[in-house]
Protein backbone atom coordinates (compact mmCIF):
# COMPACT_ATOMS: atom_id res chain seq x y z
CA UNK A 1 0.00 0.00 0.00
CA UNK A 2 1.35 3.39 -0.98
CA UNK A 3 1.82 5.82 1.89
CA UNK A 4 1.33 9.51 1.19
CA UNK A 5 2.99 12.12 3.39
CA UNK A 6 1.35 15.54 3.69
CA UNK A 7 4.25 17.94 3.33
CA UNK A 8 3.29 21.52 4.11
CA UNK A 9 5.04 24.28 2.22
CA UNK A 10 7.37 26.31 4.38
CA UNK A 11 5.72 29.70 5.08
CA UNK A 12 7.06 33.04 3.92
CA UNK A 13 6.53 36.50 5.48
CA UNK A 14 3.86 37.37 2.90
CA UNK A 15 1.71 34.57 4.31
CA UNK A 16 1.13 36.85 7.31
CA UNK A 17 1.01 40.22 5.56
CA UNK A 18 4.70 41.02 5.15
CA UNK A 19 6.63 41.31 1.91
CA UNK A 20 9.17 38.75 0.71
CA UNK A 21 12.42 40.46 -0.30
CA UNK A 22 15.08 38.29 -1.86
CA UNK A 23 18.28 38.47 -3.86
CA UNK A 24 18.83 37.31 -7.45
CA UNK A 25 22.36 35.99 -7.14
CA UNK A 26 24.95 36.98 -9.78
CA UNK A 27 26.17 33.45 -10.57
CA UNK A 28 27.50 34.44 -14.01
CA UNK A 29 30.04 37.08 -14.99
CA UNK A 30 28.69 40.57 -15.58
CA UNK A 31 25.72 40.26 -13.25
CA UNK A 32 22.53 41.78 -14.59
CA UNK A 33 23.86 44.80 -16.48
CA UNK A 34 25.12 44.56 -20.07
CA UNK A 35 27.86 47.12 -19.68
CA UNK A 36 31.62 47.45 -19.64
CA UNK A 37 31.34 50.32 -17.14
CA UNK A 38 29.27 48.54 -14.49
CA UNK A 39 31.04 47.25 -11.35
CA UNK A 40 32.90 44.04 -12.25
CA UNK A 41 31.22 40.80 -11.13
CA UNK A 42 32.99 37.54 -11.88
CA UNK A 43 30.10 35.19 -10.99
CA UNK A 44 32.41 33.06 -8.86
CA UNK A 45 31.41 30.88 -5.93
CA UNK A 46 33.53 33.05 -3.64
CA UNK A 47 31.63 36.19 -4.67
CA UNK A 48 28.24 34.52 -4.30
CA UNK A 49 29.16 33.01 -0.95
CA UNK A 50 29.92 36.50 0.33
CA UNK A 51 26.63 37.82 -1.06
CA UNK A 52 24.66 34.92 0.45
CA UNK A 53 26.18 35.45 3.88
CA UNK A 54 25.48 39.19 3.71
CA UNK A 55 21.85 38.47 2.75
CA UNK A 56 21.52 35.89 5.52
CA UNK A 57 22.92 38.21 8.16
CA UNK A 58 20.79 41.14 7.02
CA UNK A 59 17.50 39.21 7.16
CA UNK A 60 16.55 38.84 3.50
CA UNK A 61 13.92 36.16 2.85
CA UNK A 62 15.52 34.22 0.01
CA UNK A 63 18.38 33.96 -2.44
CA UNK A 64 17.86 32.49 -5.90
CA UNK A 65 20.26 31.35 -8.61
CA UNK A 66 19.42 31.07 -12.29
CA UNK A 67 20.59 28.23 -14.56
CA UNK A 68 22.63 29.38 -17.55
CA UNK A 69 24.45 27.23 -20.11
CA UNK A 70 25.73 29.69 -22.72
CA UNK A 71 26.76 33.33 -22.64
CA UNK A 72 25.81 36.26 -24.87
CA UNK A 73 29.22 37.34 -26.19
CA UNK A 74 29.97 40.99 -26.82
CA UNK A 75 32.99 42.88 -25.56
CA UNK A 76 32.22 41.73 -22.01
CA UNK A 77 31.65 38.06 -22.95
CA UNK A 78 28.56 38.41 -20.79
CA UNK A 79 27.47 35.29 -18.83
CA UNK A 80 30.02 33.00 -20.46
CA UNK A 81 31.36 32.02 -17.05
CA UNK A 82 28.56 30.67 -14.87
CA UNK A 83 28.21 28.41 -11.85
CA UNK A 84 25.64 25.55 -11.85
CA UNK A 85 22.52 26.50 -9.92
CA UNK A 86 21.78 23.41 -7.80
CA UNK A 87 25.39 22.81 -6.81
CA UNK A 88 25.80 26.49 -5.99
CA UNK A 89 22.75 26.56 -3.74
CA UNK A 90 23.83 23.41 -1.91
CA UNK A 91 27.12 25.07 -1.06
CA UNK A 92 25.42 28.29 0.01
CA UNK A 93 22.90 26.37 2.13
CA UNK A 94 25.81 25.07 4.19
CA UNK A 95 27.20 28.55 4.90
CA UNK A 96 23.87 30.25 5.73
CA UNK A 97 21.37 29.76 8.55
CA UNK A 98 18.05 31.49 7.87
CA UNK A 99 17.75 32.70 4.27
CA UNK A 100 15.79 30.41 1.92
CA UNK A 101 17.80 28.87 -0.91
CA UNK A 102 16.09 28.50 -4.30
CA UNK A 103 17.74 26.68 -7.20
CA UNK A 104 16.69 26.75 -10.86
CA UNK A 105 16.11 23.70 -13.08
CA UNK A 106 15.26 23.56 -16.79
CA UNK A 107 12.64 20.85 -17.19
CA UNK A 108 14.05 19.68 -20.55
CA UNK A 109 17.46 18.92 -19.04
CA UNK A 110 16.72 16.77 -15.98
CA UNK A 111 14.63 13.71 -15.27
CA UNK A 112 12.02 14.57 -12.61
CA UNK A 113 13.17 11.74 -10.33
CA UNK A 114 16.71 13.14 -10.42
CA UNK A 115 15.44 16.63 -9.66
CA UNK A 116 13.22 15.39 -6.83
CA UNK A 117 16.24 13.75 -5.20
CA UNK A 118 18.52 16.76 -5.71
CA UNK A 119 16.08 19.32 -4.31
CA UNK A 120 15.27 17.00 -1.40
CA UNK A 121 19.00 16.90 -0.67
CA UNK A 122 19.12 20.70 -0.82
CA UNK A 123 16.22 20.77 1.64
CA UNK A 124 18.09 18.49 4.06
CA UNK A 125 21.31 20.49 3.79
CA UNK A 126 19.38 23.71 4.47
CA UNK A 127 17.09 22.19 7.13
CA UNK A 128 13.87 22.99 5.26
CA UNK A 129 14.85 26.14 3.35
CA UNK A 130 14.86 24.74 -0.21
CA UNK A 131 12.96 26.11 -3.18
CA UNK A 132 12.79 25.33 -6.89
CA UNK A 133 12.47 27.80 -9.76
CA UNK A 134 11.06 25.91 -12.76
CA UNK A 135 12.08 27.01 -16.28
CA UNK A 136 10.40 25.32 -19.21
CA UNK A 137 12.93 25.82 -21.98
CA UNK A 138 12.93 28.97 -24.09
CA UNK A 139 16.63 29.20 -25.00
CA UNK A 140 17.02 27.13 -28.14
CA UNK A 141 20.70 27.91 -28.68
CA UNK A 142 21.67 26.80 -25.18
CA UNK A 143 19.91 23.49 -25.60
CA UNK A 144 21.03 22.81 -29.19
CA UNK A 145 24.70 22.99 -28.23
CA UNK A 146 24.20 19.94 -26.00
CA UNK A 147 21.70 18.11 -28.20
CA UNK A 148 18.84 18.73 -25.77
CA UNK A 149 16.45 20.89 -27.81
CA UNK A 150 13.19 19.12 -28.70
CA UNK A 151 11.68 20.48 -31.91
CA UNK A 152 8.48 18.48 -31.38
CA UNK A 153 7.66 20.57 -28.30
CA UNK A 154 6.35 23.99 -29.22
CA UNK A 155 5.84 26.71 -26.60
CA UNK A 156 2.54 25.43 -25.21
CA UNK A 157 3.54 21.77 -25.39
CA UNK A 158 6.61 22.48 -23.28
CA UNK A 159 4.21 23.48 -20.51
CA UNK A 160 2.31 20.21 -20.95
CA UNK A 161 5.66 18.48 -20.49
CA UNK A 162 6.37 20.65 -17.43
CA UNK A 163 3.00 19.82 -15.86
CA UNK A 164 3.77 16.10 -15.95
CA UNK A 165 7.31 16.80 -14.72
CA UNK A 166 6.08 18.77 -11.69
CA UNK A 167 3.27 16.32 -10.91
CA UNK A 168 5.86 13.52 -10.82
CA UNK A 169 8.16 15.46 -8.49
CA UNK A 170 5.36 16.37 -6.07
CA UNK A 171 4.34 12.73 -5.82
CA UNK A 172 7.93 11.56 -5.33
CA UNK A 173 8.26 14.04 -2.45
CA UNK A 174 5.19 12.59 -0.68
CA UNK A 175 4.59 8.96 -1.69
CA UNK A 176 6.40 5.71 -0.86
CA UNK A 177 6.42 4.58 -4.48
CA UNK A 178 5.11 6.18 -7.65
CA UNK A 179 3.68 4.73 -10.85
CA UNK A 180 3.09 7.46 -13.41
CA UNK A 181 2.35 7.12 -17.11
CA UNK A 182 2.04 10.43 -18.89
CA UNK A 183 2.57 11.60 -22.42
CA UNK A 184 6.18 12.49 -21.67
CA UNK A 185 7.00 11.25 -18.16
CA UNK A 186 7.04 7.62 -17.07
CA UNK A 187 7.75 6.34 -13.56
CA UNK A 188 7.50 2.66 -12.65
CA UNK A 189 7.50 1.73 -8.97
CA UNK A 190 9.75 4.75 -8.56
CA UNK A 191 11.07 5.47 -5.07
CA UNK A 192 12.63 8.67 -3.75
CA UNK A 193 13.61 8.71 -0.09
CA UNK A 194 14.05 10.34 2.29
CA UNK A 195 11.40 13.01 1.88
CA UNK A 196 12.00 16.77 2.21
CA UNK A 197 11.46 18.29 5.65
CA UNK A 198 8.84 20.61 4.17
CA UNK A 199 7.53 20.86 0.65
CA UNK A 200 10.08 23.01 -1.24
CA UNK A 201 8.73 26.37 -2.39
CA UNK A 202 7.93 26.38 -6.14
CA UNK A 203 8.26 29.44 -8.39
CA UNK A 204 8.08 30.15 -12.11
CA UNK A 205 8.11 33.17 -14.40
CA UNK A 206 5.52 32.00 -16.93
CA UNK A 207 4.23 35.18 -18.58
CA UNK A 208 2.29 33.87 -21.58
CA UNK A 209 -1.32 32.81 -21.20
CA UNK A 210 -0.27 29.16 -21.10
CA UNK A 211 2.67 29.91 -18.84
CA UNK A 212 0.53 31.82 -16.34
CA UNK A 213 -2.01 28.99 -16.25
CA UNK A 214 0.76 26.47 -15.52
CA UNK A 215 2.30 28.65 -12.81
CA UNK A 216 -1.00 29.42 -11.11
CA UNK A 217 -2.06 25.77 -11.07
CA UNK A 218 1.27 24.26 -9.97
CA UNK A 219 3.48 26.85 -8.27
CA UNK A 220 3.47 28.90 -5.06
CA UNK A 221 4.64 32.14 -6.66
CA UNK A 222 4.94 33.79 -10.05
CA UNK A 223 7.52 36.32 -11.22
CA UNK A 224 5.79 39.07 -13.19
CA UNK A 225 7.04 41.90 -15.35
CA UNK A 226 5.57 45.18 -16.53
CA UNK A 227 6.99 48.18 -18.31
CA UNK A 228 4.89 50.49 -16.13
CA UNK A 229 3.47 50.33 -12.62
CA UNK A 230 -0.01 50.12 -14.14
CA UNK A 231 0.92 47.14 -16.30
CA UNK A 232 2.54 45.35 -13.37
CA UNK A 233 -0.53 45.97 -11.21
CA UNK A 234 -2.73 44.60 -13.99
CA UNK A 235 -0.63 41.46 -14.31
CA UNK A 236 -0.59 40.90 -10.55
CA UNK A 237 -4.35 41.32 -10.33
CA UNK A 238 -4.88 38.98 -13.26
CA UNK A 239 -2.70 36.26 -11.71
CA UNK A 240 -4.49 36.45 -8.38
CA UNK A 241 -7.91 36.44 -10.05
CA UNK A 242 -6.96 33.37 -12.11
CA UNK A 243 -5.73 31.62 -8.98
CA UNK A 244 -8.93 32.41 -7.10
CA UNK A 245 -10.99 31.03 -9.98
CA UNK A 246 -8.89 27.85 -9.83
CA UNK A 247 -9.44 27.56 -6.07
CA UNK A 248 -5.83 28.40 -5.26
CA UNK A 249 -3.72 31.32 -4.04
CA UNK A 250 -0.55 32.58 -5.72
CA UNK A 251 2.18 34.93 -4.55
CA UNK A 252 3.10 37.62 -7.08
CA UNK A 253 6.70 38.84 -7.25
CA UNK A 254 8.59 41.24 -9.47
CA UNK A 255 12.29 41.62 -10.21
CA UNK A 256 14.06 44.96 -9.81
CA UNK A 257 17.57 46.35 -10.19
CA UNK A 258 18.32 49.04 -7.61
CA UNK A 259 20.87 51.81 -8.15
CA UNK A 260 21.46 53.39 -4.76
CA UNK A 261 23.31 56.67 -4.23
CA UNK A 262 23.84 59.17 -1.44
CA UNK A 263 21.57 61.51 -3.40
CA UNK A 264 19.13 61.09 -6.27
CA UNK A 265 21.57 62.91 -8.53
CA UNK A 266 24.40 60.55 -7.64
CA UNK A 267 22.23 57.49 -8.31
CA UNK A 268 21.14 58.91 -11.67
CA UNK A 269 24.78 59.61 -12.56
CA UNK A 270 25.73 56.02 -11.71
CA UNK A 271 22.92 54.66 -13.89
CA UNK A 272 23.98 56.95 -16.74
CA UNK A 273 27.56 55.68 -16.40
CA UNK A 274 26.37 52.09 -16.78
CA UNK A 275 24.35 53.03 -19.87
CA UNK A 276 27.44 54.66 -21.42
CA UNK A 277 29.22 51.30 -21.34
CA UNK A 278 26.30 49.44 -22.95
CA UNK A 279 27.52 46.24 -24.64
CA UNK A 280 25.74 46.16 -28.00
CA UNK A 281 27.20 42.78 -28.91
CA UNK A 282 26.01 41.14 -25.69
CA UNK A 283 22.57 42.70 -26.20
CA UNK A 284 22.36 41.19 -29.69
CA UNK A 285 23.47 37.84 -28.31
CA UNK A 286 20.74 37.99 -25.67
CA UNK A 287 18.06 39.03 -28.16
CA UNK A 288 19.07 36.17 -30.46
CA UNK A 289 18.87 33.73 -27.54
CA UNK A 290 15.30 34.89 -26.88
CA UNK A 291 14.39 34.61 -30.58
CA UNK A 292 13.85 38.33 -31.13
CA UNK A 293 16.53 38.70 -33.82
CA UNK A 294 16.04 35.46 -35.73
CA UNK A 295 13.48 36.89 -38.14
CA UNK A 296 14.21 40.58 -38.30
CA UNK A 297 17.40 42.25 -37.08
CA UNK A 298 16.56 45.23 -34.91
CA UNK A 299 13.01 44.11 -34.19
CA UNK A 300 11.76 46.00 -31.13
CA UNK A 301 9.33 45.34 -28.32
CA UNK A 302 9.10 46.39 -24.68
CA UNK A 303 11.71 43.86 -23.55
CA UNK A 304 14.27 44.69 -26.24
CA UNK A 305 13.84 48.41 -25.70
CA UNK A 306 14.29 48.09 -21.94
CA UNK A 307 17.35 45.87 -22.36
CA UNK A 308 18.95 48.46 -24.65
CA UNK A 309 19.62 50.54 -21.55
CA UNK A 310 21.99 47.79 -20.44
CA UNK A 311 19.73 46.81 -17.54
CA UNK A 312 18.36 43.29 -17.89
CA UNK A 313 15.36 44.05 -15.67
CA UNK A 314 13.31 47.06 -14.66
CA UNK A 315 15.36 49.39 -12.49
CA UNK A 316 14.89 52.10 -9.90
CA UNK A 317 17.45 54.66 -8.77
CA UNK A 318 17.72 57.17 -5.99
CA UNK A 319 18.84 57.97 -2.49
CA UNK A 320 17.68 55.58 0.28
CA UNK A 321 14.53 57.56 1.12
CA UNK A 322 13.63 57.87 -2.56
CA UNK A 323 14.08 54.18 -3.22
CA UNK A 324 12.08 53.27 -0.12
CA UNK A 325 9.18 55.44 -1.25
CA UNK A 326 9.25 54.01 -4.78
CA UNK A 327 9.37 50.41 -3.57
CA UNK A 328 6.60 50.93 -1.01
CA UNK A 329 4.45 52.49 -3.73
CA UNK A 330 5.14 49.62 -6.12
CA UNK A 331 4.70 46.79 -3.61
CA UNK A 332 1.45 48.27 -2.31
CA UNK A 333 0.09 49.80 -5.50
CA UNK A 334 0.67 46.64 -7.55
CA UNK A 335 -0.48 44.31 -4.75
CA UNK A 336 2.82 42.41 -4.93
CA UNK A 337 3.78 39.87 -2.30
CA UNK A 338 7.47 40.42 -2.77
CA UNK A 339 10.39 41.42 -4.92
CA UNK A 340 13.65 39.84 -6.04
CA UNK A 341 16.40 42.45 -5.93
CA UNK A 342 19.46 42.97 -8.11
CA UNK A 343 22.38 45.29 -7.34
CA UNK A 344 25.14 46.62 -9.62
CA UNK A 345 27.55 45.88 -6.76
CA UNK A 346 26.12 43.30 -4.37
CA UNK A 347 28.88 43.52 -1.79
CA UNK A 348 28.02 47.14 -1.00
CA UNK A 349 24.38 47.12 -2.14
CA UNK A 350 23.01 44.18 -0.13
CA UNK A 351 23.97 45.50 3.34
CA UNK A 352 23.30 49.14 2.49
CA UNK A 353 19.76 48.37 1.33
CA UNK A 354 19.14 46.41 4.52
CA UNK A 355 20.40 49.24 6.70
CA UNK A 356 19.02 52.29 4.91
CA UNK A 357 15.95 51.20 2.87
CA UNK A 358 14.51 48.05 4.44
CA UNK A 359 13.46 49.67 7.76
CA UNK A 360 10.96 51.91 5.95
CA UNK A 361 9.52 48.90 4.09
CA UNK A 362 9.17 46.99 7.35
CA UNK A 363 7.31 49.93 8.84
CA UNK A 364 4.99 50.17 5.84
CA UNK A 365 4.34 46.42 5.71
CA UNK A 366 4.44 44.88 9.20
CA UNK A 367 5.56 41.27 9.08
CA UNK A 368 8.35 41.90 6.57
CA UNK A 369 11.59 40.34 7.80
Amino acid sequence: MTQTIDLKRAPLPSDTGGKDLGIFLPIANGGWILSSSAPPIDGSYAYNRQVAQLADGAGYDFIMAMAKWRGYGGTTDHWRYAMESQMMMAGLAEVTKEVKVWATVHTLLQNPAVTAKMIMTLDHISQGRAGLNVVNGSYKGEFEQMGAWREELDHDERYTFAEEWVHAIKRLWTEDTVDYQGKYVTLTDCQSDPKPFSRPFLVCAGSSKRGMAFTINEMDAIFLSGTTKEELAKNSGMAKAMAKEAGRTIKTYSMMTLVLGDTDAEAEALAAKYVEGFDEGAWRGMMKAYGFLDVEIGRQNDFTTKARSGFMSSHLMGAPATLAAKLIDMLGGCDLDGMMLIFPDYITGVPRFAQEVLPAIREAFPGTL
